[in-house]
């Protein structure tokens, strides 16, 4: 066992979890706001592990919208993990099954930002590195959805404390971990205003796959400039 791999999967982790740990609040708050018990909240982190998707469907149970509606919103929303999923499979190669599972169960956002930048560093994404990170995030966010659960109602307005800022800016600080790589800017920029063009004619949780699939879309069609190296 590489302790050294261990311990520095679980830094990354713990940077990643106090960065999210806010937006788990919220969730826990807005589940019990919207009639959710503190303990199918917590249960609903532990299982699905999808801040975004857990919101768009706690906000749909409280309006009351059929049970496929709620399915494809959520589908909606968590289609970015099935690129996630093929980018990683890679790396993932030389892990036994039951390692895979736990990789693509753990595969959020900043985890795979996360394991692309290690890819890029050390060679290689080990599944003791990636699986240390990944606990780490893991437990932070289904103790800090409990604790959202069950104090939230103490956090009147959310805005005040600038809560509702935390998670955009730490998002917007993965995407800049990749400003040096080739193509950075127009993928970045016509991913975006295809997002905020769909969220205001399709509307939400659409505008987070079609921007998405915009950006691939772009990367797609333009070349790798000549003596480039990828960098993050």
């Amino acid at each position: 066992m590489n302790r050294t791999d261990i311990w520095q999967g679980a830094r990354t982790g713990a940077v990643v979890a106090f960065s999210t740990l806010p937006f788990g609040l919220l969730f826990g708050a807005v589940a019990v706001d919207g009639g959710v018990t503190p303990l199918e909240a917590t249960i609903m982190s532990a299982t699905i592990f999808g801040g975004a998707s857990q919101l768009v469907g706690v906000q749909l149970f409280g309006h009351h919208v059929p049970a496929w509606l709620v399915v494809l919103s959520v589908f909606a929303v968590n289609f970015r993990h099935i690129l996630y999923s093929a980018a990683m499979a890679p790396h993932v190669q030389d892990y036994t099954l039951g390692q895979r599972l736990l990789a693509f169960f753990f595969l959020t956002d900043p985890q795979f930002a996360e394991s692309v930048k290690r890819s890029e560093e050390t060679g290689r994404v080990s599944p003791i590195w990636y699986l240390s990170m990944a606990f780490v995030i893991y437990v932070v966010w289904v103790a800090g959805s409990a604790l959202g659960a069950v104090f939230g109602k103490l956090i009147t307005d959310p805005k005040a404390i600038a809560m509702d800022v935390l998670l955009p800016v730490y998002f917007l600080g993965l995407v800049l971990g990749f400003r040096r790589r080739a193509n950075f800017l127009p993928v970045v920029a016509v991913s975006a205003a295809a997002s905020i063009l769909a969220m205001h004619t399709v509307g939400s949780p659409w505008h987070v796959s079609i921007g998405a699939i915009a950006g691939i879309i772009v990367a797609a069609l333009l070349p790798e400039p000549k003596g480039t190296k990828a960098e993050s």
